[in-house]
């Protein structure tokens, strides 16, 4: 049931994805376990890295549990970890709501973060800004697939800090924008604001600069909410 991905482009939200699918479809049900981080790189062609992030992405959204010497689990999907939230709805003051709770999660996580990360969570974040540039740069571009990776370098930030609750709350914040919205990216001149802000982010958490990293994050997403007001106001003309 396992599919190989390619080593290009975003492996580890490839491999997410397919392991979410595998979910939705019942092929992976509660109680199970999934193959080992070896046999898994295996069989979807794959670096244990890769594989690592993966997991590390569905578990945080409530999907697995990690259980250190004795493998990674399927649990239930707990209440309030993804429908019974509210959806994005098309006014300001939305936006105001969502966007302020990014602010109060993920300014604290880009600290903590900082603190925290390590030469393969770099490289692992660079190859997400890697694969945006790409994204952007296709043609046709794949808009979700911007949207996607532009949350993914965010929630994998998240994921460093190592605090369950912080991430998985993101993941659902992040969730609501994606499929509420298309990608801010879209804005004239938001691409270009938004990978020099992405860049100093990543430059305080690889000088482990707790107070650069949170003062870049928070930049990032009032800059972000600005954008995704100027989108809402010519969405409704």
């Amino acid at each position: 049931m396992w599919q190989r991905v390619s080593e290009s482009g975003s492996v580890a939200i490839r491999i997410a994805a397919q392991i979410e699918g595998l979910l939705d479809a019942g092929q992976l049900k509660p109680g199970d376990r999934l193959p080992t981080e070896r046999d898994l790189a295996l069989l979807v062609g794959a670096s244990r890295p890769m594989v690592r992030e993966a997991v590390r992405i569905v578990q945080a959204k409530g999907r697995l549990d990690v259980k250190h010497g004795s493998g990674v689990f399927v649990i239930e999907a707990r209440p309030g970890s993804g429908l019974g939230y509210p959806s994005l709805g098309g006014s300001d003051g939305d936006l105001a709501e969502l966007f302020a709770m990014r602010e109060v999660l993920e300014v604290p996580a880009a600290s903590w973060a900082a603190r925290r990360i390590t030469a393969s969570d770099l490289a692992t974040l660079r190859r997400i800004l890697d694969d945006l540039d790409a994204a952007f740069d296709a043609d046709p571009a794949d808009f979700r697939q911007l949207a996607r990776l532009d949350a993914s370098f965010h929630l994998s930030i998240a994921g460093i800090a190592d605090n369950r609750f912080l991430s998985r709350t993101s993941h659902l914040l992040h969730d609501i924008l994606v499929s509420g919205m298309t990608t801010t990216l879209l804005v004239p001149g938001r691409r270009e604001k938004s990978r020099e802000q992405h860049e100093r982010i990543l430059a305080a958490l690889a000088d482990h600069d707790s107070g650069a990293a949170a003062r870049s994050a928070r930049t990032h997403i009032r800059s972000a909410h600005r954008a995704a007001r100027e989108q809402l106001a010519a969405e409704l003309g």
